[in-house]
């Protein structure tokens, strides 16, 4: 993977100004370890970041490509999983090309197709091209949002970037926060509204959209989105087409010219994605696959089972293992790393994050970097396959508002009634909730339980999976790590949206379709085994220590947060804590009272180090 940042304008003279988009990239250089390179134009400036996957010289970027006197200019960040398909279909049509990596193809796809080319790809990536003649920039999103991607207007022209912190190196544009930008992050938190970048003037472009900037005006269109079909395969071909699908999607992303491996937890999502890997290195005479899973230490002493944590994950992670023949690599964690790090993430987000599953994780692919450059995860499944405990609690079905955020009530209550009376937040999640519904593609003449699942996974896919993505985008890239994620294939996705709950269903289980496709590739007892989501760790100890972060936060007079929250509720809560508590996630699964504090420390520390200004 790689960062890309730029800057265009049509009513100057850019190139005097090269040195501000070398900032933006270079505040982009954990994404690209590897190399960087620039392009001027008298109105496009690029700049990018490269970690180096497939074709190390063909690869360099910025690439420009002339064909009929036209100069047309690209900088990408991502992976396109069917290059050698689109490589045959252009080189059909008479196109030539210097190298093999997927940034030639999907440049030389750009020019034979425009902008109608997006529909052509099957990949994660975030791009922008100039074109020369028409002076006209192209920014694209691939379909589910895995590769990031911001932009803001600045004057008469725009500029963008792969992350917020390449946006704010820019000295036109201010950190700056308002009404909208307070409520993301004390009721939406650690999700954020699609489109919206947090900081004022900043916007997102959504997943499944183009950008295109001429000098007459900047538009914005969707080029992709979930439609509803009726399903009318069989149980049978239900699962044979699940399995097919997933086998080629996982089969075309191991292609790399660096050392792979792929996460595995023990779990079902991450184990299916190594054991397909695994048989395919087998097939194919590789040396065997390395798997990585992450642990605390002390985790069997404090770990208590509950309603969404049913077991640990080590001895399953193992057991898969050895079942696949994979060298596996158990790596753990202790309070004092996350202590040492904890602040991390927050430079990799550039945004108050998900706690201590974001330290870990950061902390985690900090360590598998170590050994390879790409690695496989299972993220994304829960959202596609309907595997959270929201798509079968009936307070969740019931309620409404987002399900993984019914505790609104809770995050008011440390909120101060300056802060409610300014950004009305049940108002706010109301609303966002509701533009949410609205977009939700109905199904003629489904009603009940099954229109509400429905309304489920759309709300899970597009406004909660978004937040888990930004996390394992930001974490792995920091540490120059390209993770794939194959349950986000727009095909697999399209197609298991469709398929009616009680086939998803199948036998009664949580995802039990997903079982059944992958009967041939696991044992039995791990294949239905009960979910348990990403760990976090149970230490008394982290517990303390982000409650008294939080704590020795009120008592300065300085901190920037004091006056959005309640000190005296947040007291209250710290000494509720020091007795056995229920846990009562206040976001998704594992967010409870530990990463309560932890969050209103790091978005303290986030307004300092940003210097983030209130409007």
């Amino acid at each position: 993977m790689c960062g890309i940042a730029g800057w265009v304008d049509w009513t100057r003279d850019l190139r005097p100004d090269i040195d501000i988009v070398k900032q933006m990239g270079q505040a982009l250089v954990s994404r690209g370890p590897d190399a960087s390179g620039w392009f001027a134009a008298a109105h496009a400036l690029f700049a990018h970041r490269r970690l180096i996957v497939v074709d190390p010289e063909g690869g360099k970027q910025p690439m420009t490509r002339t064909v009929n006197g036209r100069s047309y200019t690209i900088v990408y960040n991502g992976e396109l999983y069917n290059t050698e398909d689109l490589r045959r279909d252009l080189a059909a049509r008479g196109y030539g090309f210097d190298g093999y990596s997927d940034t030639e193809v999907l440049l030389v796809s750009y020019i034979a197709w425009g902008e109608a080319c997006v529909e052509r790809l099957n990949g994660i990536f975030a791009f922008a091209i100039w074109d020369q003649a028409e002076e006209k920039l192209v920014l694209g999103r691939d379909r589910l949002g895995v590769k990031p991607l911001f932009f803001t207007r600045i004057g008469d022209g725009l500029a963008f970037g792969s992350e917020l912190k390449a946006l704010l190196a820019h000295p036109s544009v201010e950190p700056v926060i308002d009404e909208t930008g307070l409520a993301e992050i004390f009721a939406i938190g650690p999700a954020r509204t699609p489109g919206l970048g947090v900081f004022k003037g900043i916007e997102e472009l959504k997943p499944g959209h183009l950008l295109i900037a001429r000098p007459e005006g900047i538009s914005v269109r969707r080029y992709w989105k979930l439609e509803s079909r009726e399903h009318t395969d069989s149980l049978e071909k239900t699962v044979e087409t699940v399995r097919h699908l997933f086998i080629d999607i996982v089969e075309r992303q191991l292609v790399s010219d660096v050392p792979l491996g792929t996460f595995l937890s023990g779990g079902l999502d991450s184990s299916a994605v190594s054991a397909v890997a695994a048989r395919y290195y087998q097939r194919m005479g590789r040396d065997p696959l390395h798997t990585y899973a992450i642990e605390f230490v002390d985790m069997e002493k404090y770990f208590q089972a509950n309603a969404f944590q049913k077991s640990l994950d080590g001895p399953w992670a193992k057991m898969i293992a050895e079942h696949i023949g994979s060298i596996h690599h158990p790596i753990a964690f202790d309070t004092p790393d996350l202590e040492r790090h904890l602040a991390d993430p927050l430079f990799a987000r550039d945004l108050p994050g998900m706690a201590d599953i974001d330290t870990s994780l950061y902390l985690f692919c900090k360590r598998v970097k170590e050994d390879v450059t790409v690695a496989l995860s299972g993220e994304a499944a829960d959202e596609v396959f309907g595997g959270y405990p929201w798509f079968h609690r009936e307070d969740a079905l019931a309620a409404d508002t987002f399900p993984w955020s019914l505790r609104l009530y809770e995050r008011m209550a440390i909120m101060s009634d300056e802060l409610k009376h300014r950004i009305r937040p049940e108002s706010y999640v109301k609303e966002r909730y509701h533009e949410a519904l609205d977009e939700v593609p109905r199904l003629p003449g489904e009603t009940g339980r099954a229109a509400r699942v429905r309304e489920i996974g759309y709300l899970s896919i597009t406004r909660f999976m978004p937040t888990l993505l930004d996390r394992k985008d930001r974490m792995s890239m920091a540490s120059g790590l390209e993770v794939r994620v194959p349950f986000c294939d727009h095909r697999l996705v399209e197609y298991v949206f469709n398929i009616p709950w009680e086939l998803k269903t199948a036998g009664g289980e949580v995802k039990g379709i997903l079982r059944l496709a992958m009967e041939d590739f696991l044992p039995r007892e791990a294949l239905y085994r009960k979910k348990s989501p990403y760990p976090s760790t149970p230490h008394p100890a982290y517990l303390a220590l982000v409650r008294q972060r939080a704590l020795a936060m009120l008592d300065d007079p300085s901190s920037p947060i004091l006056p959005f929250v309640d000190s005296n509720a947040i007291r209250a809560l710290a000494e509720m804590s020091k007795r056995p508590m229920e846990h009562r996630p206040w976001f998704g699964q594992i967010m409870g009272t530990a990463q309560m504090f932890h969050y209103l420390w790091e978005v303290n520390e986030w307004m300092k180090a940003y210097r983030v200004r209130v409007m």
